[in-house]
């Protein structure tokens, strides 16, 4: 289905309806997993398919997390809270082999776009990138034959062995040995921007590879991002802008379908106070309210590892360790708003930014400051793909791009936010047909402190997990171990390995090791991959 498609589906209140507390919930499982964003869902749903009753807690009225959808500016328009592209999801055998069940049993649908995204550029010239390598790299030859080359190798050394190896260290596993596991060490060490600029030499095909690595929220110009430039360009190359049909909220809508007919429950307002510990093994789980839930084998932290320690009486060393280590990394500015039509680029995605652009709002962003001269910007228009998200004719829009936590100059964000979020929507105007004032039915901007608010794992506005940094100075996206110094106690959710992002590994990842660690085979539910 591609974006030339507007296909009906089920409705975005179908798909972020709120699951009410039931009073009928045992307060004994299995399993008591803390969070109901979609990674504790994930490994809920695979822990309940191996014949576990799992109890999710959930802080929030709504289950979701980051992948939830919310009436933000008007009655009828649904808008993805946060995440809006579900890419990387789609490589894990959670929705590639159907291992659940999710899309030919409960009900979730995504539309595969093409084009994947567009960057309209200054000189009123845009990039397209489609869901074909062979039409990209003849976009890309418009303005460089040599990198439109250069593109084809890149791609073809990934697909060609580099994939496969990303795929294991994305699951936890050792990278091995051979040639390819090499490489992709070697690339991994590497920076994005020197990857980038040592390959590509014209700056427009430099912009869209830089614009396309900043998709994870990681400052591009930092080691351990080599492989963004690979790994993200495949993923749109072959699933382009992944879109669940009714909202992002659709893909914990079907996971919780999958809980509940396998006799688990999410019971939402109950947040998490305290990890009860007998014997150095976690049994229960206290709420706020003062509900103790029983946890009859194991118990799952989705919580932030920044938070965590806070609800154990007595901190083990690597939780300690992850809790110092951890980072905020960028936070994030997102503008939502209502339309009266789709933009001018019917495309789900685009994006603008060069890369001095960026680079000059990274430095800035550091310095406590915004810069909105040419800055990184995601300009998400869903409706153009799915009907369910606006009324009639109507149109969804999103900007997310990178603003400080405080800054620099004093002034608050409250006051600050809506001057910021005009500049960034006169830069999208400036190149994109649809968004002149009269095209705009309502506006909401959102701060980093606003993003914080809206979800309380958006530490420090950071709606990705943040990042870790080990005393040795390496850099981590996610902690690598899912396990703890607490018997019985495991993680889950963005703050472990790989990190954030919607791609359900560290759901998938923790449910292989949880039932491991009790003795079931994770292969009654799961592949080796």
């Amino acid at each position: 289905m591609t974006s030339s498609e507007k296909p009906s589906g089920p409705s975005s209140s179908s798909s972020t309806d709120t699951a009410e507390a039931d009073t009928a919930v045992t307060d004994t499982a299995d399993v008591v997993l803390i969070g109901a964003g979609h990674n504790g869902l994930v490994c809920a749903g695979y822990l309940a398919a191996a014949g576990l009753q799992v109890l999710v807690l959930e802080a929030a009225e709504r289950p979701g997390g980051n992948t939830i959808t919310e009436e933000l500016t008007l009655p009828g328009f649904a808008h993805d809270s946060c995440s809006s592209a579900h890419v990387l999801i789609q490589s894990n055998p959670l929705l590639a082999d159907d291992e659940l069940g999710l899309l030919s049993r409960w009900g979730l649908q995504y539309v595969h776009t093409d084009p994947a995204v567009v960057l309209p550029r200054a000189d009123g010239e845009t990039i397209t990138v489609h869901r074909d390598l062979d039409a990209t790299a003849d976009e890309i030859g418009k303005w460089s034959a040599a990198d439109a080359a250069a593109f084809r190798e890149l791609i073809g050394e990934w697909n060609g062995g580099l994939a496969a190896v990303h795929g294991r260290w994305s699951s936890g596993f050792e990278l091995g040995a051979g040639a390819a596991a090499d490489a992709y060490r070697e690339l991994r060490s590497r920076s994005a921007w020197d990857v980038i600029h040592e390959r590509f030499e014209h700056p427009a095909v430099r912009d869209l590879m830089l614009w396309l690595s900043l998709a994870t929220i990681q400052d591009p110009r930092r080691p351990g991002t080599g492989v963004l430039p690979s790994s993200i360009t495949a993923g749109r190359l072959r699933f382009g802008w992944s879109t669940p049909i009714g909202g992002s909220g659709a893909l914990p809508a079907a996971l919780i379908r999958l809980l509940e007919a396998h006799g688990g429950a999410v019971v939402c307002g109950a947040a998490a106070e305290h990890i009860e510990v007998r014997d150095g093994r976690a049994v229960a789980v206290h709420t706020a309210d003062g509900r103790r839930f029983a946890a009859r084998r194991a118990v799952i932290a989705g919580s932030h590892l920044a938070r965590l320690p806070d609800m154990l009486d007595s901190v083990p060393d690597d939780l300690a360790t992850a809790r110092d280590a951890w980072r905020p990394g960028l936070s994030v500015f997102a503008v939502h708003a209502a339309l009266r039509g789709d933009l001018s680029t019917r495309s789900a995605a685009a994006g603008l930014g060069s890369t001095d652009g960026i680079a000059r709002q990274l430095d800035a962003f550091a310095r406590g400051e915004t810069d909105a001269t040419d800055p990184w910007l995601l300009v998400v228009n869903q409706s153009v793909v799915d009907a369910t998200r606006a009324p009639g004719d109507a149109g969804t829009f999103k900007i997310l791009t990178i603003a400080p936590w405080d800054r620099s100059d004093g002034r608050p964000w409250s006051e600050a936010k809506h001057e910021f979020a005009e500049q960034i929507v006169q830069r999208v105007r400036e190149r994109v047909g649809g968004l002149e004032p009269d095209d705009i039915l309502a506006l909401r901007a959102e701060s980093p402190r606003d993003v914080a608010a809206h979800n309380t794992h958006n530490l420090g506005g950071s709606c990705h997990g943040g990042e870790f940094q080990l005393p040795g100075g390496e850099w981590l996206v996610g902690w690598p171990d899912y396990d703890t110094g607490v018997g019985g106690l495991f993680l889950t959710g963005s703050t472990s390995h790989p990190g954030g992002s919607v791609s359900g590994r560290p759901g998938r990842n923790s449910a292989r090791k949880v039932l491991s660690d009790l003795g079931l085979d994770p292969a009654t539910v799961m592949g080796s991959r």
